[in-house]
């Protein structure tokens, strides 16, 4: 039954070393004809962070900061926390799904599996993600936030988000390949998701009712922004609420099962449709 997920981890597993030089080397041909070249990778979310602190922060929050269960938290800090994570998602997301039809000409004449190219684009967003979360991290130090036990719960966030990624861009990237269309779709719903997350506002917020509440958190992302700062804020323990939970891995399973068996069903006649 799991025979296609078997397989597609078997290759990740055995290809990784080259995973690793394909994600390096793309990195460095993306920033090699700029001055400042990889510094970009902390230099353009930093200019987005500025533009949404000053528009939600200054602009329409006029500096207000963020009621939580463990005290009020400035809002600069609280949007730092889940814009950190979205820096991550959202480029792997839509490269993920774009990076079959990207290089599918060129591994049809090379000997590797093709479904090394969506985690190829995962690994190779991950350093980015790592050096921010180091500098949210000596943010936290200087707004008085030092670690607590439930910042060792932020490695099985972070697990959470590599799986779902791997599981939407294995589905994905096959679904873009066969489907033009779907690509400017995903792009346009990846800019709305921005906004019903809870990364520049608060879903929990008092003037927003609880029904749509709950809708929102049908959102993968929002569970694991939340948790990622409920970790960093020593809110809460993942295991408290099981039924969000297993809801969340139920639906990245279900993603994991059909992405890896479409794959690998429509994979060998990738070139056909291009």
């Amino acid at each position: 039954m799991f025979k296609a997920i078997r397989q597609v981890i078997k290759e990740q597993i055995e290809f990784r070393n080259l995973i690793l030089r394909m994600a390096l080397f793309e990195i460095k041909g993306n920033y090699q004809i700029h001055y400042l070249g990889s510094i970009w990778q902390i230099l353009n979310p930093s200019i987005q962070i500025a533009i949404y602190w000053f528009v939600f922060g200054l602009g329409i929050r006029g500096g207000d900061p963020i009621n939580t269960s463990v005290g009020e938290i400035p809002f600069f800090l609280w949007m730092l926390m889940g814009l950190i994570p979205w820096f991550f998602i959202s480029p792997s997301i839509v490269g993920g799904s774009n990076s079959v039809h990207q290089k599918v000409s060129l591994v049809s004449k090379m000997n590797f599996p093709i479904s090394l190219l969506p985690t190829t684009k995962i690994v190779g967003n991950s350093f980015q993600f790592i050096i921010m979360l180091l500098l949210l991290v000596f943010v936290l130090f200087l707004y008085g936030i030092f670690p607590v036990l439930h910042w060792l719960q932020i490695f099985y966030y972070i697990f959470c988000l590599l799986v779902f990624l791997f599981s939407f861009a294995i589905l994905s990237s096959t679904i873009a390949t066969l489907v033009r269309d779907y690509q400017m779709l995903l792009q346009s719903m990846m800019r709305m998701l921005l906004y019903l997350s809870p990364i520049l506002w608060d879903p929990n917020g008092d003037k927003v009712p609880d029904w749509i509440s709950n809708i929102l958190k049908l959102n993968p992302f929002y569970y694991i922004i939340d948790g990622i700062r409920n970790s960093f804020l020593g809110e809460s323990w993942f295991f408290e609420d099981i039924i969000y939970m297993g809801y969340f891995w139920f639906f990245t399973f279900a993603l994991l099962y059909f992405g890896t068996k479409i794959h690998l069903k429509f994979r060998s006649n990738f070139m056909d449709y291009l």
